[in-house]
Parts: C-alpha cells; structure tokens; sequence
C-alpha cells in the first residue's frame, strides 16, 4: 500500500483528500502546518507528498527544498495561486507536479499514480547485501522478515555504510558525509541513528570498532 503525506492547512481539503484516497487505497498521514509536516516526514518514509505551498509556520517551497535535500520521494505542489512564475520556481526547487486549486479530484489521482508508477518503474537500482534488498529510487529497504521503514536520515546513513562495506568509519567522517559539513550536531547524533539501525536492520550488521567509530559487516 503506497504512503501519501498530506501537508494543508486547510482542514476541508484535507478531509477531502483523505476521504478520495483512501477510497482508492492508499494509507494517508495529514499534516496542518510546515513544522509539523516536517516533523512527520522525518519519522517515517512516504512514497508521495502532496505539499500546499502557502503554510503557517514553515511555507511549502522551505519545506520543498528539504524534503528533496534528503529523499528522491515525489512531491505535488498545491496552490492556489496560478502565477507561472510561481510554478517555474517549484519545478526548479525540485517539485514532481503541480496543481492549483480548486482541482479536480480524478485529474489529481491520475497525476499521483503516474509519479507512483515512474518511481516503481526506476528497479534497476535495486541493491541485495547480506539479508537486505533495497531500491535506491524508491527508498525501499527489506528483509526476509518484510519491509523495513527507516527515516530519511537512517536510510541515508545506511547507503553510506553499504558504500563502505567493512570499512572502519569515524564518527566525525559519518557527520560530514551524512549530515553535511556545516552541520553543528554531535557524536550523539551518529550515535542515537546507529543505534536505531541496529534495531532496524539487525543488531550484528553494523559494528563498532573501538577508537574509530563503526562499520557495516555484511
């Protein structure tokens, strides 16, 4: 079952969002402003986002440019404004599709199940490790026990680790490649992720290797 995150401020449209998708089977998660449609994208993975661009607290295109900084998921832009200056900017930031407002319901799913489609298609960058299967385009990450749902950052973290299979990494070199340099997290940072991966992915795959940090075992 796909995941969409709706994030409106408008209760209405979110009611009617719901109510259509999930009818067409999909599993929705709803969203009421910028900080907390972030703060949901971030715990777990979605296969699309239907994103409004005028939000209170953190506005759409913010939002835009982080979600695309951390994850390749598809993201519709919703407006009601129809100035195509603002559509350019979305398509340039990185947005899948866009749509004004007020839209018509089919035209909207006939766009979700063609991005859907596209990232299903993207299988040549599918990956087999140790136990894990996982497909880069679409972020998907399983084992033999079923798919496993890792955050943004987890998954990020994770790629890195396999790019480096059996190679001692320092924590300092996990911030910087992950994070980014101009992150001001800590050890605890790497620390509080490993530690979720090993739930995650099995508590053997990733050990620690004492006075340099951790590395992927598979």
């Amino acid at each position: 079952m796909n995941r969409i995150l709706i994030i409106d401020d408008e209760e209405q449209i979110r009611n009617i969002l719901r109510i259509y998708l999930v009818k067409e089977g999909y599993e929705v998660t709803e969203a009421e402003d910028g900080e907390e449609g972030l703060k949901i994208f971030y715990e777990k993975p979605f296969d699309l986002i239907l994103l409004d661009v005028m939000l209170p607290k953190k506005d759409g295109w913010s939002i835009l440019r982080e979600i695309k900084k951390y994850t390749k998921t598809p993201v519709i832009m919703l407006t009601a404004r129809d100035e195509i200056e603002d559509e350019i900017f979305g398509f340039e930031i990185g947005a899948d599709d866009y749509i004004t407002k007020p839209f018509n319901n089919k035209v909207l799913l006939a766009r979700i199940k063609a991005l859907l489609k596209k990232t299903n298609m993207l299988i040549e960058s599918s990956i087999e490790i140790g136990e894990l299967i996982i497909n880069d385009s679409s972020h998907y990450v399983a084992n033999l026990t079923g798919e496993i749902d890792l955050a943004p950052k987890e998954y990020e973290l994770l790629m890195y680790l396999i790019k480096n299979n059996r190679i001692a990494l320092s924590r300092e070199k996990l911030l910087n490649e992950v994070w980014g340099y101009d992150f001001y997290g800590d050890d605890r940072t790497i620390d509080a992720h490993i530690k979720n991966l090993r739930k995650k992915i099995g508590k053997k795959a990733i050990k620690t290797v004492r006075g340099i940090g951790y590395k992927l075992d598979l």
